[in-house]
Order: structure tokens, then sequence, then C-alpha cells
């Protein structure tokens, strides 16, 4: 799925927001190069083949979305039996790529032995990865998703080394601590030193908002390929614009507003509740991190036509583009200093000295 010498933009997992309709809108715009799904958790027992077809309709069409966007299935698990079986199980549903989460920070997951919890134990890292290699026939490759590490930034380099030796076709690294969580900073530079040192590609991942943040970042890790979560969602217009500075992008942008995009997602889905619910979480997401002024019009809407109606009558339908020379057209109430302070309690690191906060200009 991911080829060494040619630049890539990749989907993030984010559970609970890029399920089977979100990534087929997405896939719509012509910039990602493919996507990864949301976990799927090992935990007492394998995963069965009817499981991945039925959580992955992908699966089903060629391992692509209804857009032709090819698809990556991810598993989280400590067991490396059950990972692997697994992996073969999803294979067999039609998997083309399996991707092993080590750096999901929810304590939920942490404390069931899988995600974040295994950058404290390396060795177990690569008898993971050893064992799903193993189990999934040579055409299917398998990558690993890291943070930096639990509280210590350094402790990519051990593990990333151990994921490289277990037989990982290539990294995606998160560039914070499970510690941090999400909180800011985020440390760039730790991923080009651990791509320096190894032989397999690497995928940089975290606190791309702006096309001023995915330049900064391709200059602080040498990466040429990347991972766009949240950013994706706040600006819909920055994947292609990332993607067309990459030289990826597949076609034009389409002409598109936040009215057509929530009408979509909505038809996509189809069950009226849960399109309301994936309609306010995309809505809060732009609210949040990128430029939603509409979001206090749409919160108490009760149905999806009141939530469209509420945004037609706010007249916030419009997307803007983001500028070719990465200034950004949008407030980032949430980049500001001192609301990322009154949002987040402070993060430490290891020796429980502060993170401290570098506002990053947009």
């Amino acid at each position: 799925m991911l080829d060494p010498n040619t630049p890539a933009l990749i989907l993030a997992p984010m559970d609970g927001i890029t399920d089977a309709p979100m990534r087929a809108l997405q896939g719509s715009f012509g910039s990602f190069s493919f996507a990864v799904t949301e976990f799927l958790r090992v935990s007492a027992h394998p995963i069965p083949r009817k499981v991945f077809k039925r959580d992955i309709p992908e699966l089903s069409n060629g391992s692509k979305t209804s857009t032709d966007l090819p698809v990556q299935v991810q598993l989280l698990g400590g067991d490396p039996g059950r990972m692997a079986s697994s992996a073969y199980a999803a294979v067999l549903a039609g998997a083309r790529g399996i991707d092993i989460n080590f750096g999901c920070p929810a304590p939920t997951v942490n404390r069931h032995d899988g995600g974040a919890s295994l950058l404290n134990y390396p060795h177990r890292i690569r008898e993971i990865v050893s064992a799903v290699r193993d189990a999934v026939p040579d055409g299917i490759p398998v990558s690993a998703k890291l943070r930096l590490g639990w509280d210590d930034v350094d402790s990519i380099y051990r593990n990333a080394a151990m994921a490289a030796e277990g037989g990982a076709s290539w990294l995606t690294i998160h560039a914070r601590t499970r510690t941090q969580g999400y909180r800011p900073p985020v440390y760039w530079r730790p991923i080009g030193r651990a791509r320096a040192s190894l032989g397999l590609p690497v995928v940089a991942n975290g606190d791309i908002w702006t096309l001023q943040d995915f330049c900064r970042c391709r200059d602080e890790t040498g990466c040429i390929h990347f991972m766009l979560g949240r950013g994706a969602l706040a600006d819909p217009g920055l994947s292609h614009a990332i993607a067309t500075g990459l030289g990826i992008a597949k076609s034009p942008m389409p002409e598109t507003n936040w009215l057509r995009l929530f009408t979509g997602l909505a038809e996509a889905i189809g069950e009226p509740k849960l399109a309301l619910c994936r309609i306010k979480q995309w809505a809060k997401i732009a609210h949040l991190y990128g430029w939603f002024p509409a979001f206090d019009a749409i919160k108490l809407a009760q149905s999806v036509p009141e939530t469209l109606a509420c945004l037609q009558a706010a007249s916030i339908s419009e997307i803007l583009p983001s500028t070719e020379d990465g200034s950004s057209w949008r407030a980032f109430p949430m980049r500001d200093s001192r609301l990322v302070e009154d949002a987040f309690p402070p993060a430490t690191t290891g020796n429980n000295r502060p993170l401290t906060y570098i506002p990053t200009p947009v």
C-alpha cells in the first residue's frame, strides 16, 4: 500500500469518527492515498472472519471504499498468537494490509494490555509484529503505529527498532507520548531521527492543522509520507491542499460546503440517530480546532433535517480552501496558548516536569 519512494497522505483512524461512511466521503476528495480503519480489538479470542466482513464493509469491495479509496485494517491487542490469528482471518475476509496499533492512549485500552501500554515493553512489540508478519502472506504489508513513548520521547528509537526487527513494512509515528494524550506540543524531530536510523518508510503524524504545519513537519522529519486526522475534519480542504503540495492529488477538489458534506454523510450513514451523532462530532471538531461559527446554532438540534436547517439559517455553509502560501483563513481558538491551557490540564514528563506549550503561528 505504501511505496517507499512515492509521497503519500493517509487518513488516520479515529475511533467512532472515521467509520466506513466517513472514509468514503473523505475518499471522494481525491486527496488520500489510503485510509486506516478504526481499530478492531483482539481480546480473549481471535476475531473471526465474519466480524471483519460485518465491521469493515470495504473488504467486500476489494478493500476499497465506494469512492475507490484503499483501506488498511488496524488491529489492537497484546497477545501475539491471537493477533496473528486475527490478522490471518482479516486477510481471508479480504484485507490487503494490516496495521498494528501501539499508540492508542485511552486508559481503558491501556489497562487491558493494548495500544500505547505496549510502548513500555519493546520486546513485545517485536514479538507481536513478527507473529502477525509470519501469519499473513508475503504480499500483505504489515505496519505498526507508535507514539514517541509512554512518557519519554526518546523511547521511540528502541520501539521503532523493535517493530522494524519484527518485520514491519513501515511505521507511523505520532509525535507525542502517551502521557500527553493529545495535548500540545508535538515533537516532530524525533520522528526524523528515528526515520534516519531505520531502513523502512516512516509516516509522520500529529498536529498538522495548516499548510504551514505540514511544511514544518516535512522539514523537521524529512518524511514524504504523512497521516492526517483531526486536521482533515477541522479544514475539509486541507487534505487536498497537502496532496497537491505532495504532487499526489488525483483530481481537483470538488466544489463543496458544510451543508453538502453533512448531507452526504447523513445519506451515507442512513440511520438517523447515528447520522445526527456523526454530524455533531464533526461539527464539534471543526468548531474547536478550525472554523465553524455555526456550532452553537446546531448543537441542540434534535434531527438531521433540523441540523441542516440551522446551518442554512446561520448562513455558514462555505468551505474556504487552504491558501497556497500556507497562511490560514481560519481562527484556531484551541491553538491559542491560553485557551489550550484552560481546556487541558498541564501535561508532564516522566520526571513530572511540565511540558511547555509552544504556540505555532497560523
